[in-house]
């Protein structure tokens, strides 16, 4: 088989402010912005890696859930327990300095007893991002 990760969704609230996180602060380019019915679908990535995107949409756009799941969610992505995505960067170090001045830090830069040094800090929404350092 051959197979690539194309894209995943993580939730936003706030298109202005996951702007700021995804596109200001970790550099990823806007590769689409759509708007409907007041929402908005926002979808960046890393400017080496076009095949590869990741999409800021809202939490509430499914048609398929309920009002009680509607909640559940909007109560996950208040407490950081809806959604998480993983990177990976050579420089940890540098990036976690740039991200703990504008995002909540969940964990600082550790090596981890499983092999991996990573850091972890929550985007506006409440998502986890981990970043793991590239040995």
């Amino acid at each position: 088989m051959d197979l690539t990760i194309h894209g995943t969704f993580l939730p936003h609230e706030d298109p202005e402010a996951a702007l700021a996180f995804y596109r200001d602060l970790l550099g990823f380019e806007v590769r689409n912005d759509v708007g409907y019915g007041g929402m908005r679908w926002i979808t960046v990535g890393p400017p080496d890696q076009p095949g590869t995107s990741i999409v800021l949409h809202p939490p509430a756009a499914d048609p398929g859930i309920t009002d009680d799941e509607r909640r559940t969610i909007a109560e996950m992505m208040a407490k950081g327990t809806y959604a998480i995505i993983t990177l990976a960067t050579a420089d940890l170090d540098g990036v976690f300095a740039r991200l703990q001045e504008s995002a909540e830090v969940v964990q600082e830069p550790t090596e981890q007893p499983y092999g991996i040094r990573d850091c972890a800090v929550r985007d506006p929404a409440g998502n986890l991002v981990r970043i793991n350092e590239r040995r």
